[in-house]
């Protein structure tokens, strides 16, 4: 199996290889658009920023064939709001392939920003999470989130709920860090190569 791990120069991409490494599977990083099209399932991590991410991702081409990929594909954290249409982080215009649009945290006494560390999943409802159970703890870094709509199939919530996971067609895509979850992240990453 061919596993494409997509180059924009974002963050945590070692710990995402490293953590396929451990399932025994060996990826490919990789900015190349005709490899990203013949994977059979393409991962697109990310930590950073949006506009950024944005800027790479349209001077490298990915902005146009991402949308057009048709194996399963598996977007993490930053990875996961680029799906989207539009971030309020910078004003940014993102790839338009989930109806969403990613808002920024809103600190109160109780809930800091960026929501970071260990929190639970609820509403899970994909194969995703196949051998999981519902308030399974995940490892979050983010002071962005998707709303909870269609396309959400797991939940998170600081305080407010938001979208832990989504999937539209081939697209899964999760909030947390699944390559940093432990086993419930190991678990994740392997039902996403099942699929």
């Amino acid at each position: 199996m061919e596993i494409a791990v997509i180059d924009y120069k974002g963050g945590n991409v070692q710990s995402v290889l490293f953590a396929l490494e451990r399932l025994g599977v060996q990826a490919t990083l990789t900015a190349e658009p005709e490899q990203i099209r013949r994977a059979d399932k393409v991962i697109f991590p990310g930590e950073g920023e949006a506009a950024s991410a944005m800027r790479e991702l349209r001077a490298q081409g990915l902005d146009q064939l991402l949308p057009t990929l048709t194996q399963p594909f598996l977007g993490v954290c930053l990875g996961m709001q680029l799906l989207g249409r539009h971030s309020e982080e910078g004003d940014t215009k993102l790839l338009g392939i989930l109806p969403f649009e990613v808002k920024r945290f809103q600190p109160d006494a109780q809930h800091k920003v960026p929501h970071m560390g260990w929190n639970t999943l609820r509403q899970l409802r994909s194969p995703l999470f196949r051998g999981l159970r519902e308030e399974d703890y995940v490892y979050f870094v983010h002071s962005y989130y998707a709303p909870v709509g269609t396309y959400t199939i797991a939940e998170g919530a600081h305080p407010a709920p938001f979208s832990a996971a989504v999937q539209h067609q081939n697209f899964y895509a999760v909030q947390f860090h699944a390559e940093k979850s432990g086993s419930v992240g190991t678990r994740i990453l392997q039902n996403f190569l099942d699929l």
